[in-house]
């Protein structure tokens, strides 16, 4: 038994020394696949799953031809070479599929020959895996003898069909593509680089360099195509940032608004789940002894949700610097709105319009969230009547309503990002926590309101996503 130990430990170091520069390229290749995998993380460009895949089978390539070494030509232990003969194999054909998938992604294949290597690949995907796997029972393409050897049989070109086809539809692909020369020179270097490596080692097996090449193609890929991409993406980041300035511009965002009205104060904030948001809040005045307040939240989400809220606005407080009723003021601005809503899009508005002598402030609602009203220093849901939405149905019709605000009364209206928030248990924060929270505020200012209805939301949602536009106002009456 120690002579049989002291044999086979022998043979370990003999193949460590005869490999030792193959087995150190595996290594750091490895070592290189990972840090260019971690380095893709945070990009969210087209094909990103598919090249830190890449990144994963190159790296699971090096390793196997790392342990391969490290057994081949071991007495009696063929059996473990064979397997990871047939992962090596497996591996190559994995890669050109997963590269197949990510150049057709970025470089946006289209035509007949596309759709025919849809259909055809993933046929000829399946024939390679019966012919890999029928190995484990019969010799067909390669053997592996007891010392470890590898030899290919007759026909080993069967696990290599795929393969072939694979590479030169993808080649003919990329070429007839409509981008930049250097992009189609990066995709094609993953297929000509291998190629080359292959043909200047007279094909032999097992030799670390061609992953080394396939890691080579992939860095090349990654600095032209994936940056590229990416750079295109930071464009479009920047492009939204600056739509959510704009977006933000055109909301009252200077308190206190009318610091030379005593008789009322008010205070909004608006947080929107992406970089813009489809909800929109407003006051202004109409005359000296009117004020007009509106809450609203635009169907969908994104800069389509942008535009209509900006276009929503500005006809909301259109028709209600006109001095009219607020019940007509949302009847006019659906009028409008969907005279030209060839998007289908809509929103749901809520209007106020206090008189600022008596404290009687009329409203409307077009399907917006119920007003939370505070009379005494208690808050409480007043179950207003809805009109429809704006935008959703020419000839809508919509009622007015009153409400008597004596001093220190206060009107809290809000979006749907409050009671719909969500915490990780996919719970609702709901509108009784929310007249708790206000309840739970006392009597503090509309700012103070504001901020402590959003730190129970933020308490309740805990580290759980924002999904939704966020949108408070209040507004309260101090009398004259």
């Amino acid at each position: 038994m120690g002579l049989t130990w002291v044999i086979f430990i022998d043979e370990v170091f003999a193949r460590m020394k005869d490999y030792l520069f193959d087995c150190g390229m595996d290594v750091m290749g490895a070592f290189t696949c990972a840090a260019l995998y971690y380095g893709a993380m945070r990009q969210e460009s087209e094909g990103a799953t598919e090249f830190r895949a890449l990144n994963v089978f190159t790296c699971a390539g090096f390793l196997v031809n790392a342990l391969m070494y490290y057994t081949t030509g071991i007495p009696n232990q063929g059996w473990i070479n064979f397997i990871f003969v047939l992962l090596s194999k497996l591996i190559d054909l994995v890669l050109i599929t997963l590269f197949y998938q990510y150049v057709r992604v970025t470089l946006g294949f289209k035509g007949k020959l596309t759709a025919l290597a849809n259909k055809v690949l993933p046929v000829l995907f399946v024939f390679e895996l019966l012919v890999i796997f029928s190995n484990i029972i019969f010799p067909t393409t390669f053997t592996v003898s007891v010392d470890g050897r590898y030899q290919a049989t007759a026909v080993s070109f069967l696990e290599d069909i795929y393969l072939y086809v694979a590479a030169v539809v993808t080649t003919f692909l990329i070429i007839r593509s409509d981008n930049p020369r250097n992009q189609k020179i990066a995709a094609l270097t993953f297929i000509f680089l291998p190629l080359f490596n292959f043909l200047t080692t007279p094909g032999e097996f097992g030799n670390a360099s061609n992953y080394g090449m396939i890691l080579m193609s992939l860095i090349i890929v990654y600095c032209l195509i994936f940056n590229e991409k990416s750079r295109k993406l930071a464009s479009t980041q920047s492009e939204l940032n600056m739509a959510n300035e704009i977006q933000s511009s055109m909301l009252p965002s200077i308190f206190p608004a009318f610091p030379n009205r005593r008789e009322f104060d008010i205070y909004a904030s608006m947080d929107p789940a992406r970089e813009v948001g489809g909800d929109f809040y407003d006051f202004f005045m109409i005359d000296d002894n009117h004020l007009g307040v509106v809450i609203a939240d635009v169907s969908g989400k994104g800069v389509p949700a942008a535009l209509f809220m900006m276009i929503s606005k500005t006809v909301v407080q259109n028709f209600a610097m006109m001095g009219i009723d607020a019940a007509e003021v949302l009847t006019k601005a659906n009028e409008a709105l969907c005279s030209q809503n060839k998007m289908d899009m809509f929103v749901t508005t809520w209007i106020g319009i206090l008189e600022i002598s008596t404290g009687k402030m009329t409203c409307a609602n077009a399907g917006h969230e119920y007003p939370a009203v505070c009379r005494g220093g208690t808050y409480e849901l007043l179950k207003d009547r809805h009109g429809f939405v704006l935008g959703g149905m020419d000839g809508a019709r919509y009622r007015d309503y009153e409400i008597q605000l004596e001093k220190g009364d206060k009107i809290f209206v809000y979006t749907d990002g409050v009671p719909e928030a969500t915490n990780l248990n996919n719970e609702l924060y709901g509108t009784d926590r929310m007249i708790e929270a206000l309840n739970h505020a006392g009597n503090v200012s509309p700012k103070e309101t504001l901020k402590c209805v959003r730190a129970s939301v933020d308490d309740f949602v805990g580290n759980a996503e924002q999904f939704d536009d966020l949108t408070m106002v209040c507004i309260e009456y101090r009398g004259i």
